[in-house]
C-alpha cells in the first residue's frame, strides 16, 4: 500500500498563476471590506462629492463574489479540468502512428505528452521559452519528466525557441498543437508571424490544431497567407456567450488548418 501511494505522477502545472493570484487577492480584499460595512467599521455610503454618493456593500460584494469565484474556476480548471482538454485537442487529429510533431508552448508537456501516446514510430518535439508567469514551475525539464512518468520519453524532445522564429525547416511537422499560447503575444503583427511561422514548418497535407481564448480571425487570416485552409471546430455561440459572461475577454475555439499539398 505504501508503495502505490508513494508513485509519482505527472504534473502539468497551473496556468497563468500570477492572474489567479491578483484576482484572489482583489477578490478577497473586496469581501473583507464588504464584512467590515456589515460590521460597522466601515460607512455603509461614501460621499465622493457634492453629489454624489456610494453605496458600498452593493459595489463591493458582487465584485468580490466574481472575483473569487474566476479565481478559484481558474485554478481547479487548470488543476483538474486540462486532461480532459488535452484528449479533446488531441482527439481533432486522425493518427497513424508515425507523425512528426510539434507542440508550440510546450510548457509542462501536457499537450506534447497526449501526442507523443498517440505515435508509434512518430516523434513529438516541444518548444517554449519557459515563462513562469504563464505555467507554474515552467522549466524545460519538467515536460520530460512528465514524459517518463507517463511512458512516452522515448518519443519526445523540447527546445528553447521563440514561436516567431521557430528553428526548424520548411516543411518539417506532419502535425502542429498548439493551447492557450499565442495568445500571449500581445502584439497582433507578432501573433501573426506566430501563425505562419506554423504554417511554414508544416509539411503540404499537414495540419495544426490551435485551441485559444481569442484573436482566432488573426490566426485564420494569417494561415490563409501561409497556405492553408481553416475552418472552426468549436461553436460559434460557445464562444459568444463566453465572450457575454466574461465582458469580452474570452471568445474561444479552435482553429484547424491543413496546408495545401
Amino acid at each position: 500500500m505504501a508503495s502505490a501511494l508513494a508513485i509519482e505522477r505527472p504534473d502539468y502545472g497551473i496556468d497563468a498563476p500570477t492572474v489567479i493570484r491578483n484576482l484572489a487577492l482583489a477578490g478577497g480584499a473586496a469581501l473583507v471590506v464588504a464584512a467590515l460595512t456589515l460590521l460597522g467599521v466601515i460607512p455603509r455610503h461614501l460621499h465622493l462629492g457634492s453629489s454624489v454618493t456610494l453605496a458600498v456593500l452593493p459595489s463591493v460584494l458582487p465584485a468580490g463574489i466574481v472575483l473569487c469565484a474566476t479565481a478559484c474556476w481558474m485554478y481547479f480548471g487548470s488543476k483538474y479540468g486540462k486532461i480532459a482538454e488535452r484528449d479533446k485537442l488531441v482527439g481533432r487529429i486522425e493518427w497513424k502512428g508515425s507523425e512528426r510533431v510539434l507542440d508550440v508552448g510546450c510548457g509542462r508537456g501536457l499537450i506534447l505528452v497526449g501526442a507523443a501516446k498517440k505515435l508509434s514510430t512518430g516523434s513529438a518535439v516541444g518548444v517554449d521559452i519557459w515563462q513562469a508567469e504563464d505555467l507554474s514551475g515552467n522549466r524545460p525539464e519538467i515536460p520530460l519528466k512528465n514524459a517518463a512518468l507517463e511512458g512516452v520519453a522515448g518519443r519526445v524532445s523540447v527546445e528553447t525557441a521563440d514561436m516567431r522564429r521557430l528553428p526548424f525547416p520548411d516543411g518539417s511537422f506532419d502535425v502542429v498543437l498548439s493551447r492557450a499560447v499565442v495568445h500571449n503575444l500581445y502584439s497582433s503583427a507578432d501573433r501573426a508571424t506566430a501563425i505562419r511561422e506554423i504554417a511554414r514548418v508544416l509539411k503540404p497535407g499537414g495540419r495544426a490544431v490551435i485551441t485559444d481564448i481569442r484573436h482566432h480571425d488573426e490566426y485564420r487570416e494569417a494561415f490563409e497567407k501561409g497556405g492553408c485552409e481553416v475552418r472552426l471546430l468549436d461553436s460559434r455561440l460557445s464562444s459568444a456567450l463566453y465572450a457575454l459572461f466574461t465582458l469580452g475577454s474570452l471568445r474561444p475555439n479552435t482553429t484547424l488548418a491543413r496546408k495545401a499539398g
